[in-house]
């Protein structure tokens, strides 16, 4: 990864500041009910602010689909957003034309304004270069803060970044920054943890990984997949019979580069709604595993004691469920303890991670929890990011 400019190298004071966040929060009842992206956006939007920035939000809610549709107005957002920086958020019914105009207008040195839904506009997501050069007429300068949207190619993403002198602000700064020590130029030996319910989707980041990471700790209910390649018995676990065949050559590929795939060597099975624990050999054949088992848990936190990089996606099990989150659970607080040693360095993100850490009580441990989703997962397949890319190259 290349290097990116952030806020140290621009001068916004009385200048539009187009600033690209995400704030794709849930809604219920027009009220904003989980504001954890609200809150972790504030550090950039008040530095501008303060600096006398005529600082314009640019986000998203949801999937319109090119429509305006009330139901994902961002009005109730900058409400929100107006609340949690303790001054006022002006905001624009439209994202282009007039009224955006007239409301970035009517803003003075340090003030904010937040404009209507990107994706109300087909052209933001099909990247349109009218649409693009309509946002870019609205400011001077462009900042993205939102590494979570940075996978894709739309046009307040990539556009923008070509259109207008651009940075990276502090939210993205720090995200890049952590992933990329870990993924980037990671201090080896390296520890990839990864889990979830199928290798199918998760199939490049595993190819990817069995080749770059020195040791693949694989679990969750995609491990099946891996036991059953292996001839081991999974009872009537949930597994991808068709997917063996690519469990066999993520293997392989392990292997021919001196690379160890580590799967459970014990699990956690259903027994009459209840968890137990046994030996792969103890499986029965309407037994459904749930969970890695205690051996396998302390058979990776010793691996992990002697790495320096770990990364981590996905649970180890059904952490949702009583008595089937000892292994996520046990796992995460190992990694955190270690962290907080100082002996590793630890990144976690994508899909169901950060609740299954926040479950454990162990994001606090991490060094850093990424609550990107797809960004966070094209990283981990080693795919350039467009967003990314389009700000280097400004």
């Amino acid at each position: 990864m290349g290097t990116l400019r952030t806020l140290d190298d621009i001068s916004p004071a009385g200048r539009r500041v187009l600033l690209r966040l995400d704030l794709n929060v849930p809604i219920d009842g027009g009220r904003v009910t989980g504001s954890e992206r609200i809150e972790r956006s504030l550090a950039t939007v008040r530095e501008l602010a303060d600096t006398g920035a005529r600082t314009i939000i640019l986000a998203h809610l949801g999937r319109p689909r090119g429509r305006h549709d009330p139901s994902l107005s961002l009005a109730p957002v900058a409400a929100a957003v107006a609340d949690a920086l303790g001054r006022p958020v002006a905001f624009a019914t439209d994202t282009i034309g007039d009224d955006a105009a007239d409301t970035i207008a009517s803003t003075g040195p340090g003030d904010i304004a937040m404009l209507e839904n990107l994706r109300f506009h087909p052209g933001e997501e099909a990247d349109d270069p009218d649409f693009a050069r309509a946002l870019g007429a609205l400011g001077d300068i462009y900042v993205n803060d939102a590494f979570s949207v940075s996978h894709r190619a739309h046009a307040s993403v990539t556009s923008l970044a070509r259109l207008l002198p651009s940075c990276a602000g502090r939210l993205m700064e720090e995200e890049v920054s952590a992933i990329a020590r870990a993924l980037s130029h990671p201090a080896r030996p390296v520890a990839a943890v990864v889990g979830g319910a199928k290798v199918s989707t998760k199939l490049a980041i595993l190819d990817h990984l069995s080749r770059w990471a020195d040791h693949l700790v694989v679990g969750g209910a995609m491990a099946n997949t891996f036991l059953a390649a292996q001839g081991t018995g999974i009872g009537a676990s949930l597994h991808e019979a068709d997917m063996t065949g690519n469990a066999e050559r993520i293997m392989r590929s392990a292997r021919d580069r001196g690379h160890v795939i580590h799967l459970p060597v014990d699990a956690v099975v259903e027994e009459d709604g209840r968890p137990v624990s046994c030996g792969l050999d103890a499986i029965g054949r309407e037994a459904r595993i749930l969970d890695v088992g205690p051996l396998t848990v302390a058979a990776v936190s010793r691996l992990v004691e002697g790495c320096r990089t770990v990364v981590w996606n996905g649970p180890m099990g059904m952490f949702e469920r009583d008595g089937f989150d000892s292994g996520t659970v046990d796992l995460a607080l190992a990694i955190a303890d270690l962290t907080q040693s100082g002996s590793v360095f630890s990144v976690a993100g994508g899909g169901d991670t950060a609740a299954a850490l926040t479950h454990a009580g162990a994001t606090d441990g991490f060094s850093y929890v990424s609550t990107a989703g797809g960004a966070f997962l094209q990283w981990l397949e080693g795919t350039p990011l467009p967003g990314l890319v389009a700000l280097e190259a400004a």
